[in-house]
Formats: structure tokens, sequence, C-alpha cells
């Protein structure tokens, strides 16, 4: 399974700290972002995958995410 969400993270560093978190919660997924991307895309690959949990830590963390349709 395969979430992906829109964000306003815009720097490498932000993502990369941001990554951190999200590894150090959820560890068995495949996490990344594409900022690249005009949504500044934060991908998460894995089984079990709660779209809520991964929104709520990122806009804890001082953040806008979205899930992307």
């Amino acid at each position: 399974m395969i979430e992906v969400f829109k964000t306003n993270v815009i720097k490498q560093r932000q993502a990369k700290t941001l990554l951190k978190i999200l590894q150090g919660h959820f560890n068995d997924f495949k996490i990344n972002f594409d900022l690249s991307d005009c949504d500044k895309v934060l991908r998460v690959q894995g089984t079990g995958i709660s779209a809520e949990e991964i929104i709520e830590l990122v806009r804890t963390n001082g953040y806008q995410c979205e899930v992307l349709v």
C-alpha cells in the first residue's frame, strides 16, 4: 500500500528531520519526500498505514500535511 501526502516542506533539511521522526515511529515503512513536485509530496509505503497518524505527526512538528487525491 502506498499513501501520498501534500505538504508544505520546502527545504531538504526540513525533509530530513521529518524523515527521521517518521521513521522512528513507522520503522517498517518506506518513506520519502519529493520536494521537486509542486505538492512537496511525502510518500509512505507499507502495510497498515494510518494516514491520520502520519498527518498528526507531521502537523505536530509544525508542517501542513494532507492526503493527496
